[in-house]
């Protein structure tokens, strides 16, 4: 089953949403722009390598957010991040994260969503090999998975498949790839990113090696990162995302603030364990 540019995914945390991130920023972005679909896969030239990368983090981390919204400076959801583990998945070395998003209090019966997302990250290369969405909004529910084929491998019988560039990420597994790059030796990081729907690219970079985050976790040293959309070559308007990662062994995302066309949210780290 190839992927269908018309289909819809549901509106990924509008809150976490926020997105992206990362974190889901690009989640959210899909679900506000026009569908476009994924862009041909085109041929890898360079040599892979086949040691698994080198991380910051490990099978069991669990990180807890919370989510305002500065449009009414109020709690609007939880966020929860995991490693779920590391696992072979179908012949491949790869890590599970997944996310779960919930709203609360006045946002849930505005707008009522129970959201789970899985990404199949290879160890190698840590670029995606499945997302998955498990969607309940507003009453209701969806699920979906996407193999990411680069290589003109047929489809799995099972999942749809999303024909994509070397090197994608989801926007989970995106938010993993920058807590592992060495902001140091390479302050500038690009990658295309799959959302479920579209297929952007999105470029990070370093913008201040070192500042304080202050969340409700407690206060960090932290490094900034700015993070913009694009698609197509046009970067999407409104639409920026900056990420604060802890100085520390485990460079932990501890603050995502987010600018999108609805709004703009702030992701604070409540939670390590």
């Amino acid at each position: 089953m190839i992927w269908d540019r018309q289909q819809k995914s549901g509106v990924t945390a509008a809150i976490f949403a926020s997105a992206g991130i990362l974190i889901l920023g690009a989640s959210l972005v899909g679900a506000v722009q026009s569908g476009r679909p994924a862009r041909p896969a085109s041929a890898a030239t360079s040599k892979q390598p086949t040691r698994a990368a080198a991380v910051p983090f490990s099978a069991g981390e669990r990180l807890s957010f919370r989510v305002i919204w500065s449009k009414f400076s109020v709690n609007a959801a939880t966020i929860q991040l995991a490693v779920v583990e590391r696992r072979d998945f179908f012949g491949r070395a790869a890590w599970h994260f997944r996310a779960l998003a919930q709203t609360i209090d006045a946002m849930h019966i505005l707008y009522p969503l129970d959201d789970q997302l899985d990404s199949y990250t290879d160890a190698v290369q840590l670029n995606s090999i499945q997302y998955e969405m498990y969607v309940h909004e507003q009453g209701k529910q969806q699920s979906s998975s996407w193999r990411l084929i680069s290589d003109g491998s047929p489809a799995p019988a099972n999942v749809t498949a999303a024909r994509v560039s070397p090197g994608t990420r989801d926007p989970i597994g995106l938010l993993y790839m920058l807590r592992a790059a060495d902001w140091k030796s390479a302050p500038q990081l690009r990658a295309p990113v799959f959302d479920g729907k579209n297929l952007y690219d999105v470029v990070a970079h370093l913008e201040s090696a070192s500042e304080q985050a202050t969340v409700p976790a407690g206060q960090f040293s932290a490094s900034k990162i700015s993070v913009r959309v694009y698609d197509h070559g046009q970067e999407l308007t409104g639409t920026h995302f900056t990420v604060w990662l802890a100085q520390d062994a485990t460079r932990t995302p501890v603050l995502v603030e987010t600018e999108l066309p609805i709004g703009t949210a702030r992701l604070e780290m409540t939670a390590k364990n």
